[in-house]
C-alpha cells in the first residue's frame, strides 16, 4: 500500500481542513495516508516554521507531502506555493468564482467557518462535547434520559470519535455504553439499557480490522486474538438483531460518514447545522 504525507494547515483549529481534505482522501483507498495538522498559522514566523516541517518531511520520504489548507490570508497562502508538496488552497479555489457570482469581494476574516460569532451554537457544542466526555465507554449511565443517541457495541468499533464528532459538530447528546463479554455470553441486552431501546445505535466491524485496532493498542492475551473478536462480535450483531437495534458496519466509513449515517437513518435531530 502506497504511503503520503498529509498536512492540514489553518489560521484556526483545522477543523475544516481536516474534514474536506479526509472527505477527498477517502476516495483514495489503495493509499494510506500519514495525516499532521498545523493549526493556528496566523504569522509569517509560522507560516515559515510549517513550510520547513513540511520541506524536512519532503526531504525525508522523498514523496512530495499533501497540503489542505484554510489559510485566509492571501500573504500567508502565497508562500506555501514554494513548499515542496501539493498545495490546495480551499479558499482561493472556491473564493473566487463565489465573489465573481455574487459579485462582492470577500471579507477574508479568520475564525468564521466556525461560528464562534453565534454564543448559542458555541455554548451548545460545548455543552454536548462534556457530556459526550462524561458518558464515554459505559462510565456513567445516570443521565441516559438526557441522550439523543446512545451507541453499543464492542471495545474498540469507533464509539468514543464518533460521539465526540456528533458533539461537535451538530451538538448532539451522545454517549456510549461497551459490550462486555457476560452480556454477549448471555445475549442479553444489558439491564441498563433496556429503559433506553428507542435511543440505541449500534456499531460494528470487520473481524480483520477490530483484530489490527486491538493490536496497536495492546497486543499481548486474548483481547486482540482473532478468536476473541470474532465471538465478541458475532455477539454483538445477534444482540442487534434479537432487539432491532439499528446498526452499521463501520470498516469502510469514516466518522464523518457514520455520523451522517447515524443521523439520517434514526428520528435524531441536529441541534446545530453547520
Amino acid at each position: 500500500m502506497a504511503h503520503r504525507t498529509v498536512f492540514f494547515l489553518s489560521d484556526q483549529t483545522g477543523v475544516t481542513a481536516e474534514t474536506l481534505g479526509h472527505s477527498l482522501l477517502t476516495q483514495f483507498e489503495e493509499h494510506e495516508f500519514d495525516q499532521i495538522t498545523l493549526p493556528f498559522i496566523d504569522s509569517v514566523d509560522k507560516a515559515e516554521a510549517a513550510i520547513r516541517h513540511i520541506n524536512a518531511v519532503s526531504s525525508e520520504t522523498g514523496a512530495r507531502p499533501i497540503i489542505f489548507s484554510t489559510l485566509v490570508h492571501e500573504d500567508l497562502r502565497n508562500r506555501f506555493l514554494h513548499a515542496s508538496g501539493l498545495f490546495l488552497d480551499f479558499f482561493k479555489t472556491f473564493l473566487g468564482p463565489l465573489e465573481q457570482e455574487l459579485q462582492a469581494k470577500s471579507s477574508l476574516t479568520s475564525g468564521r467557518a466556525h461560528g464562534i460569532s453565534d454564543t448559542g451554537k458555541y455554548d451548545e457544542r460545548i455543552e454536548a462535547t462534556n457530556f459526550a466526555i462524561n458518558y464515554d465507554d459505559g462510565g456513567s449511565t445516570v443521565g441516559y434520559d438526557k441522550a439523543d443517541v446512545i451507541l453499543i457495541g464492542v471495545s474498540r468499533s469507533g464509539k468514543t470519535p464518533t460521539c465526540l464528532y456528533l458533539a461537535m459538530h451538530y451538538g448532539i447528546f451522545a454517549a456510549n455504553y461497551p459490550l462486555a463479554e457476560d452480556d454477549l455470553e448471555t445475549g442479553e441486552l444489558p439491564r441498563v439499557l433496556r429503559p433506553f431501546r428507542d435511543k440505541l445505535y449500534g456499531l460494528t466491524i470487520d473481524p480483520d480490522r477490530l483484530v489490527q485496532i486491538r493490536k496497536e493498542r495492546r497486543a499481548a492475551g486474548q483481547y486482540a486474538s482473532p478468536k476473541q473478536v470474532t465471538f465478541e462480535l458475532r455477539g454483538a450483531e445477534a444482540m442487534f438483531r434479537k432487539y432491532q437495534i439499528p446498526h452499521i458496519n463501520v470498516t469502510s466509513f469514516s466518522v464523518e460518514e457514520i455520523s451522517s449515517k447515524i443521523l439520517s437513518s434514526t428520528n435524531v435531530e441536529r441541534r446545530i447545522n453547520n
